[in-house]
């Protein structure tokens, strides 16, 4: 193994040892990624490599005063340029990143999760003609479809077809006349044959060749009845009855090119009680969703509002840090959501989703009266509260377990619970798995 194989080891090394991506999202530096690049740590193994010694630049084999004879002193070792012995571990080491996009980040987290979530296009933005598939009524000579055409024509001939011979012959039973031959063959024989047939083949006839059998017995003791399939082998077709009724063509399925837009809403109670490990734990959960949703959709746009008693729309960058003194109102912050959603983003050509974090707590009544009624009145793909309580429940944080009573038969409403970065993967999985099982 030469040096060039040993270095594309290391840096396979090196990559293997990018931290694992749950480990990531519960524990890792979310805010140094962007939202269209996620940059995940990895462990630097450094490569090896010849150090020569930058102060003495003499020649092979130079001494600085001679040739040093056998026994002589090699000199004191010498201190460090800056006179220091620094001590292990006080400074840190450089750290570098594995970037990916968020196509990457969601392929990843579906496979570290089990999911598999296949969104749905709603905006058509293009129609192609693809295979012509499709069947019409009328259409060009040069798109009519033949093979449908004598399908169509043999399954009459075979539904129409009987023996003539074996009926005809029946015809020469003594007594039996068109009448009688006819009620035979269309009850006890089911043949499809018409009253007008036996009465022309009865009146073409000659007389001496009626009556030659003296009863039904002796007529089919002489006549060998064939069935239709051994006649076809024997005989052949010599004609198929086409119908115009029959006629179909073919035209091109229209195909409708969907973009696969979504819209996200993210709402977060930014009042008093949501201190820094309450903020943390909604970072922590928001923003990997962000990156899922984004790799999943071909466009994601994003609306973050926050919200104490009252609401506002906020950047991305204020989102997570932002915060206030005043009460809490949930419904404030669902107001403007839905205002927002029935403006700019209609659901017949977004894929929605709503997601709301905070401690539960929430003013009295609020839940019942304004924010379920609201969130009945929102179509999205998905609902969903993220309950952050790092010390646990407390008395009044009841707001996450009355939605979840209230829309425990919803097919999209997820309610999940977090009290520490252990719980942010379960709780994502939580949402995304509700999504998934649409």
């Amino acid at each position: 193994m030469g040096l060039k194989d040993d270095i594309e080891r290391y840096k396979q090394v090196g990559e293997n040892r990018r931290q694992d991506l749950a480990e990531f999202i519960q524990y890792g530096d979310l805010g140094r990624s962007r939202r269209d690049s996620v940059q995940i740590p990895i462990k630097i193994i450094d490569l090896p490599e010849f150090a020569y010694d930058q102060r003495d630049m003499g020649g092979v084999g130079q001494g600085e005063d001679g040739t040093p004879q056998p026994g002589d002193p090699v000199g004191e070792p010498q201190p460090d340029d800056d006179g220091e012995d620094g001590d292990p571990g006080e400074e840190g080491g450089e750290h570098e990143y594995y970037e990916m996009d968020p196509e990457e980040f969601a392929e990843e987290l579906d496979e570290r999760l089990g999911l598999d979530l296949d969104p749905k296009g709603k905006r058509v933005i293009e129609e192609k003609e693809g295979d012509f598939t499709d069947i019409t009524r009328t259409g060009p000579t040069g798109t009519l479809d033949f093979e449908r055409l004598f399908k169509q024509g043999l399954k009459r001939k075979l539904a129409m077809d009987f023996d003539r011979d074996y009926i005809r012959a029946a015809l020469q039973i003594d007594g039996w006349g068109p009448a009688k031959v006819f009620e035979w063959a269309r009850t006890e024989e089911n043949v499809p044959v018409s009253k007008a047939w036996v009465e022309n083949e009865y009146e073409e006839m000659p007389r001496e060749e009626r009556g030659i059998y003296a009863d039904l017995e002796a007529m089919q003791s002489e006549v060998e009845k064939t069935d239709t399939a051994q006649r076809i082998r024997r005989e052949g077709i010599d004609q198929i009855p086409y119908r115009r009724e029959d006629e179909r063509y073919r035209y091109p399925e229209i195909i409708e090119e969907r973009e696969k837009n979504v819209v996200v809403v993210n709402i977060r109670d930014v009042s008093g009680s949501m201190r820094q490990k309450k903020r943390e734990l909604v970072e922590r959960t928001f923003t990997p969703l962000d990156w899922y949703l984004q790799g999943k959709y071909d466009n994601a746009e994003f609306v973050y509002i926050a919200h104490d008693a009252d609401a506002w729309e906020v950047e991305r960058d204020e989102f997570f840090g932002i915060r206030s003194g005043g009460g809490t109102r949930i419904s404030s912050a669902y107001e403007i959501a839905k205002e927002r959603l029935d403006e700019e983003y209609p659901w017949s050509d977004w894929n929605r989703y709503v997601f709301a974090a905070g401690d539960s707590e929430n003013s009295s009544n609020d839940t019942e009266d304004r924010v379920i009624p609201l969130m009945e009145e929102i179509d999205a793909n998905l609902h969903a509260y993220v309950e952050t309580q790092p010390s646990g429940n407390a008395i009044n944080a009841t707001h996450a377990e009355e939605v979840q009573q209230y829309f425990k038969d919803s097919d999209n409403v997820a309610v999940a619970y977090v009290t520490s970065p252990e719980d942010v993967t379960d709780a994502i999985y939580d949402i995304l798995s509700t999504e998934e099982e649409q």
